[in-house]
């Protein structure tokens, strides 16, 4: 299997997911802009997302596609479905119990999460709602999660990638077409999205099921009791525990930034998902889509005992996430306020909508480096099926995180939740890299520093670039032409991104060093 090729493909699913979510954020921005009603949506959404992140995509999948790859590798797939069955039955009951545990208990949860609401209390009243009725959505993804677990392991990595676009499917007709409707008949317009949530969830779902059957990897329920006693649901319980833990770290840091952000005024929690929304589309066509290919692949070397080639996927990952995010790092600080604008700048959303969501995305862009690398180096370790020493790390982290909080909210505002997390992440990956190479298990190959010094002229040339037309041109002022503004963004970035591949040619490196097969 060709490597590049198979990142290439989750990236180009991820890319379209991306480019939906992009869709969707900018018709809730102009329908809602940044108000108590969006704080309280983006917090309601924000509960079932978290808990996603801690059971299923993070926890679970760090502990089960290990496992799942290294039994398919040493004993078949006999053994593998048999495996699938065990974990599909006792995750199901489980998300039963949580979902109902999370629609009985969500005031709570949205306290919690956001309890500066309580200032606007139709704002509050309005989150718990939206918890209530979006909180099945935990259940969906998690089997979601089960389902890209067990498909990335079969190097079937079309329909987990392309799956999130139809949340953002479901979610864009939900503000184009029930919001208005819900208007008509006096109901508040935002509890439109959370009806999207549900529909996208149900539906993301949905798509697993013939992609597993035609694996014959579709599974099926057992008696509670008879999956319980299989002691691959023990393995995965027992490395899921360590995980949790670390995945639980991370999101606390997003709780404590949640609310931190809730008592920083109206629009504060919106101005960062924003930023947050165009953070992502380079950490999920990178982080993302490099995680996913290179999971499977390091557990299957680390099964077969290959070190040599565990460490060359881990040296192939890392230079491609410098090759592709510090440009991308460089273009999210030198040219937030023109990718804002463009992006954001219509309806209800205002110049000082622009202005505050633009500081908030400088912050996460000196972190980008981290976020997407951490996506990479994270996998070395939960390959040998040791999740503790990253949770240490995430821990140190996390208490980094709030120390950094209590210098720059005060100083900046809202900014500072975001820059706290982008330095944090640096030095979570910096850790990670360091723990990796002391124990032998990455030895970087021959020809780094030469690379990283072609890549940072490179990216200088591309910054200075971007930083003339982002100082030269009102990019605010400019939404009274709306599509002159898009076509100078465009020109802008196709021009920089041009730069920047030319420039490296010129220096010797060529995207075939990168082709691999796994």
């Amino acid at each position: 299997m060709n490597l590049l090729r198979a990142a290439s493909t989750v990236s180009l699913f991820t890319l379209a997911s991306r480019v939906t979510g992009l869709v969707r954020e900018l018709l809730i921005a102009a329908s809602f802009g940044a108000s108590a009603w969006t704080d309280a949506f983006n917090v309601a959404f924000r509960i079932p997302n978290l808990l996603r992140r801690l059971f299923a995509e993070g926890a679970f999948s760090a502990a089960f596609v290990p496992i799942l790859a290294e039994t398919r590798a040493r004993d078949g797939d006999a053994a593998t479905r048999d495996l699938v069955d065990a974990v599909a039955t006792v995750l199901f009951w489980a998300l039963v119990v949580t979902c109902v545990l999370g629609v009985v208990g969500a005031p709570v949860l949205v306290w919690l999460m956001a309890a500066g609401l309580r200032s606007t209390p139709q704002g509050y009243d309005a989150a718990v709602v939206m918890t209530r009725f979006m909180f099945p959505y935990i259940g969906f993804m998690s089997l979601v999660a089960l389902a890209a677990g067990i498909l990335n392991t079969w190097k079937r990595f079309v329909v987990p990638a392309a799956t999130p676009v139809l949340l953002n499917v479901a979610m864009i007709a939900a503000a184009a077409w029930l919001a208005p409707r819900f208007a008509v008949y006096d109901i508040e317009p935002i509890y439109a999205m959370a009806a999207g949530v549900v529909v996208g969830g149900l539906l993301q779902l949905g798509v697993q099921f013939p992609a597993l059957a035609r694996i014959g990897m579709l599974p099926r329920l057992r008696k509670p009791s008879a999956a319980w006693r299989h002691p691959g649901v023990h393995r995965v319980l027992r490395q899921m525990a360590p995980a949790l833990l670390g995945v639980s770290v991370a999101q606390l840091s997003l709780l404590i930034n949640t609310q931190i952000a809730s008592h920083l005024g109206p629009g504060s929690v919106s101005w960062l998902t924003y930023a947050d929304r165009l953070m992502e589309f380079p950490t999920g066509l990178l982080g993302v889509a490099l995680g996913v290919v290179l999971l499977p692949q390091l557990s299957s070397a680390r099964a077969l005992g290959d070190d040599a080639r565990y460490s060359d996927l881990l040296d192939w990952g890392l230079r491609l996430v410098v090759l592709l995010a510090l440009p991308c790092a460089v273009a999210l600080v030198v040219f937030a306020e023109p990718l804002v604008a463009v992006l954001y700048h219509r309806g209800a959303f205002t110049p000082r909508d622009v202005q505050q969501t633009v500081v908030a995305l400088m912050g996460y862009g000196v972190g980008l480096l981290g976020l997407i690398a951490v996506k990479v180096l994270a996998p070395g370790f939960y390959a040998k099926q040791d999740i503790r020493t990253p949770v240490k790390i995430a821990v140190v982290v996390l208490c980094l995180t709030q120390l950094m909080n209590l210098v720059f909210v005060p100083w900046i505002g809202h900014a500072g939740l975001a820059l706290s997390i982008g330095l944090a992440a640096l030095v979570n990956a910096s850790w990670l890299l360091w723990g990796l190479k002391r124990r032998g298990s990455y030895q970087p190959a021959p020809g780094w520093w030469a690379f990283l010094a072609r890549v940072g002229f490179a990216s200088a040339l591309l910054g200075g670039g971007l930083a003339y037309l982002a100082y030269t041109l009102d990019w605010v002022a400019l939404g009274a032409s709306p599509w002159w503004r898009a076509g100078w963004m465009a020109l802008a970035v196709g021009a920089a991104g041009a730069l920047y591949f030319a420039v490296l040619m010129l220096l010797g490196l060529r995207v075939r060093q990168f082709v691999r097969r796994g």
